[in-house]
């Protein structure tokens, strides 16, 4: 059998039927299920965005980006590199046929370290960065400064302070994705549902609040699942909302399409799962509409979900 290493060796992803009205990893869940063979297209695999690339050295201002250009994201620390693997996989619309021998899925070489901020490389060595950062509203809002999404000298001392204290690194006052999941985390610990969107069933219901990309599960009034951050659908790949249920799970699953491990995953709605992914949760792109968890918290799902668990999705991802 094929090692799971020749099976991350590079392949063209993209397939003709990802372009035609109706089909494709993200039809519908009624839509027809795409052709067993189909041909794929000339495109090859989309590199990461620059939030993964390797860390570079902070740039000389000669080399600064050209006004009015976006200043790409890098590892706050150095040596913070690109995941081992793709971040998100998106299936089939329907639960892809398997071989009849299986390839196991890889764990983790590593565990990913999730306390790593990424931000403009010209912030890399401030000490308290003046920078508004993508999440700086949020970060206002859940640390009780004045919320108008300007940094001032007050928020980057209290965004600092609370980056300190949660040991999140360079701890400059920048407010990114990974200061904004972890204040996020702490005060849904505190009030896990304030708005109280997610419904109160007999029955296990799975919630995904795509605001505040949290996810927890719920039985009646037990939460036998804890909140966790998630990653979800990034603008054009939308994770869908309302109910939907688990319909298809495979632990040691492999995309279909792209070839790639999707471990712990949960089908809910046509080709949307929840799955493991090996790299960093809290980046600025998001998922192509699953439900992104950390390795360790989506195989702690798989021991609480079950097929046909109910999944409730409301809200929308920031920036989506």
């Amino acid at each position: 059998m094929t090692s799971w290493r020749r099976r991350l060796a590079p392949l063209p992803l993209l397939l003709v039927a990802l372009l035609l009205p109706g089909t494709g990893a993200f039809a519908d869940a009624t839509a027809p299920a795409p052709d067993p063979a189909p041909v794929p297209s000339a495109s090859a695999d989309a590199p990461l965005p620059d939030a993964f690339a390797d860390a570079p050295a902070p740039m000389a201002p000669a080399d600064a980006p050209a006004p009015g250009a976006v200043e790409p994201l890098v590892p706050g620390v150095a040596g913070a590199g690109r995941p081992e693997y793709p971040m998100d996989t998106p299936d089939q619309a329907l639960p892809p046929l398997q071989p009849g021998a299986e390839v196991p899925v890889p764990a983790p070489e590593h565990e990913v370290d999730e306390s790593v901020e990424y931000l403009p490389r010209s912030a890399l060595a401030a000490s308290c960065t003046a920078s508004t950062g993508p999440y700086q509203r949020q970060v206002e809002r859940l640390l009780k400064l004045r919320v108008d999404g300007k940094q001032s000298a007050a928020d980057c001392r209290a965004v600092r302070a609370f980056q300190t204290r949660e040991r999140i690194r360079p701890a400059n006052g920048y407010a990114g994705p990974v200061t904004w999941a972890r204040a996020e985390l702490l005060a849904a610990r505190r009030s896990l549902d304030p708005g109280r969107r997610c419904p109160v069933k007999k029955y296990a219901v799975a919630c995904v609040d795509l605001d505040r990309q949290l996810m927890w599960v719920r039985k009646d009034k037990k939460i036998t699942f804890p909140v966790v951050n998630v990653r979800t659908g990034r603008p054009g790949y939308a994770t869908r909302t309302g109910w939907h249920s688990v319909y298809w799970r495979h632990k040691d699953h492999w995309s279909s399409i792209y070839d790639t491990p999707m471990p712990y995953s949960q089908f809910f709605s046509g080709g949307q799962a929840f799955h493991a992914v090996y790299g960093q949760l809290a980046t600025p792109a998001g998922s192509r509409g699953c439900v992104n968890l950390s390795y360790r918290d989506a195989g702690k799902l798989w021991d609480v979900l079950r097929k046909g668990d109910r999944v409730y999705i409301w809200g929308k991802r920031p920036g989506g």
